[in-house]
């Protein structure tokens, strides 16, 4: 005669109860005998064990789990019902419950992933019948559940099943059901970040499932939502998020300049009153301490960068709103400064991982995505939209530190050219490039047709693409092996050659248009090593760089013998001769330097694929409690 699943436990084993009965449920040997209403009764009625849980199920082989089958069906649909009926604790427990054992049963490798999940969960015959009653009871708890902290688990319970099944059969049934009103609702309802959050995670694992094979219904939701409270509660969280995935990089290594700290900065903004109290200074990592925490980051949050990215690429509104909600309270950081604060320290540390070069990717779509917008870009070069934004200067060079305000569209060149600098590797990566120079020329063109000048250390701008080109000089052979290099390098000559022909449109005044001239001819035969490298004979931008330094090399050695090179002219002197100079240049440097391709997703399919794929191993981090 079977015991009952009441008996107590030995006092001497000290086991929790609940552990007894994962043990009973999941006891191979066992697999044939009917579980009590008793038995599912206590089950219900303890708190979940999540460590418990979590070993005894990862002592089942997958061949195991599906042999126990019976079991486990069982429990997806006693705890499915214990959802529908609503009644507390029964129904948290279930929750709770269900998150453990997706997360640990749809993680093991089967031989045959999809048809072997769907057998431990509801058997083939069954499936669709039990999927649906199990998404639509997460549907009505996450629409309709007695509050908030309920709510939040069924959320976690949804984000848990899709992060673990995201490659099988299992989230289409999320799809089958449209859960954005629901998880809209939800968020309206929300009173903190940290509620918001699991759901918009969500949302981008639900809009990334084979968005490329059929039409994604929350794609398509994504088009034409207009509900400005939801969006601007969405960036809130967004802003929030940054910040804090922005400090761990800060927590590594403290790059406030030097003189400074966070007193005399608020201090700075007028915002003293809020400087902390001192307090000892914690031990400072070594070298190799900090590498290896830096190869960690960013923190598994940052996967709300690709909820990010989608909704900007469908919704005007949303891109709207990404720059120009305030921040909620007077001295916090706005969700478009937090965002390319952030977006900085992840450009200086984008070599450390693919991953972390994935998702570097995905801050550059959303760049490109709102400089392509004539409105918005408008707005991210006005001097009514400027931001004060913490940029990193964990390595060198640093680029010139400028406090107070600036307009978003010089702080996005500061990012680029950090980006540019601190990414130099002999297997360059390729994608990063080419969409930094794509994202330079938007906005070198931007301000020309418009004949915006905003301020900007230019020179620094000169110069980081001078030291590209010598870089690529150097590892051709690396290089143009590499996919997509000769975009990259076509990107490269036509924005300095567009920046030559049009510069007079968007420089502040003539010694800056100078400047630019002088830094190409101090390159020297660099450019014609380039040329000849990469088979450039035949692009007109490249020509007309060549052209213009071997105008003004002439010019000048037929001042001194030896010209720039030994120095011995004095700047007053070269200042001169590039004026003279313009006299006899002619800059032909081609129709259609200015004319760029509007970002297509369909462009970037296979690196989306792969964001899709580290942001679903990123979402197992964040489905626990925060």
């Amino acid at each position: 005669m079977e015991p009952s699943p009441l008996t107590q436990v030995s006092q001497q084993s000290f086991q929790p109860k609940i552990i007894h009965l994962y043990e009973t449920l999941f006891r191979e040997e066992d697999e044939d005998v009917e579980l009590s209403e008793g038995f599912w009764e206590e089950f219900f009625l303890h708190r979940p064990d999540h460590a418990g849980f979590k070993r005894v199920l990862g002592g089942i082989s997958p061949d195991e789990m599906l042999h126990m089958q019976e079991h486990s069906q069982e429990l997806f649909r006693r705890a499915i019902a214990r959802i529908k009926a609503g009644s507390a604790p029964s129904d948290e427990i279930a929750l709770e419950t269900l998150t453990v054992f997706l997360d640990a049963a749809l993680s093991k490798k089967y031989t045959n992933p999809s048809s072997d999940i769907i057998s431990v969960l509801a058997g083939l015959h069954d499936a669709d019948v039990v999927m649906a009653e199990f998404v639509g009871a997460l549907d009505m708890v996450i629409r309709n559940g007695r509050n908030i902290p309920l709510r939040l688990k069924a959320v976690r319970t949804t984000l848990s099943i899709t992060a673990a099944g995201f490659l099988t059969v299992l989230p289409s049934y999320f799809t089958h059901r449209d859960l954005f009103p629901s998880l809209m609702k939800y968020i309206q309802d929300c009173e903190n970040s940290t509620q918001v959050l699991p759901a918009f995670y969500l949302l981008g694992l639900l809009v990334n499932y084979n968005k490329f094979e059929f039409q994604n219904p929350y794609r398509l939701r994504l088009d034409d939502f207009v509900n400005d409270a939801i969006i601007q509660k969405i960036i809130t969280t967004f802003g929030e998020t940054c910040v804090e995935l922005r400090d761990a990089y800060v927590a590594v290594q403290d790059d406030m300049p030097e003189g400074w700290s966070l007193g005399s900065t608020l201090n700075y903004f007028g915002l003293g009153l809020l400087a902390p109290a001192s307090r000892p200074s914690t031990p400072t990592p070594t070298a190799e301490e900090s590498k290896s925490l830096f190869a960690t980051l960013p923190g598994p949050e940052i996967g709300v960068l690709l909820s990010t990215y989608d909704f900007a690429n469908a919704n005007k509104v949303f891109c709207f709103n990404l720059v120009s909600t305030d921040p909620q309270n007077k001295g916090d950081t706005s969700p478009m400064s937090a965002f390319l604060s952030l977006t900085s320290y992840l450009f200086q540390h984008a070599h450390r991982s693919q991953r972390a070069a994935l998702y570097t990717y995905l801050s550059l779509f959303i760049l490109q995505i709102l400089v392509e917008d004539q409105s918005l870009v408008k707005r991210l070069c006005s001097d009514e939209s400027k931001l004060s934004v913490r940029l990193c200067r964990q390595r060198q060079p640093y680029l010139p530190l400028v406090r107070g305000d600036r307009t978003a569209a010089s702080i996005i060149i500061d990012l680029i050219i950090d980006g540019i600098n601190h990414n130099l590797r002999r297997k360059l990566d390729v994608n990063f490039y080419t969409l930094s120079l794509g994202i330079l020329l938007r906005l070198l063109t931007y301000l020309s047709r418009a004949k915006v000048r905003i301020s900007y250390h230019w020179s620094e701008l000169w110069r980081s693409l001078l030291s590209f080109f010598r870089f690529l000089t150097t590892y051709v052979s690396d290089v143009r092996s590499l996919h997509r290099s000769t975009e990259m390098v076509s990107l490269l000559t036509n924005l300095l050659a567009f920046a030559l022909s049009s510069g007079e449109n968007f420089l502040p005044d003539p010694t800056a248009y100078d400047d630019l001239f002088y830094k190409l001819v101090e390159t020297g035969d660099i450019l014609t090593k380039f040329r000849d490298a990469f088979d450039l004979k035949s692009a007109t931008s490249m020509q007309t760089l060549v052209n213009v330094s071997a105008h003004y090399h002439s010019l000048l050695e037929g001042k001194e013998k030896g010209g720039l090179r030994r120095k011995n002219l004095s700047p007053k002197e070269v200042s001169s001769a590039i004026k003279q100079g313009y006299e006899t240049l002619s800059i032909e440097a081609g129709e259609g330097l200015e004319r760029w391709e509007w970002y297509r997703e369909a462009d970037w399919k296979g690196v989306l694929k792969r964001v899709a794929r580290v942001v679903v191993e990123d979402a197992k981090g964040v489905r626990d409690e925060r």
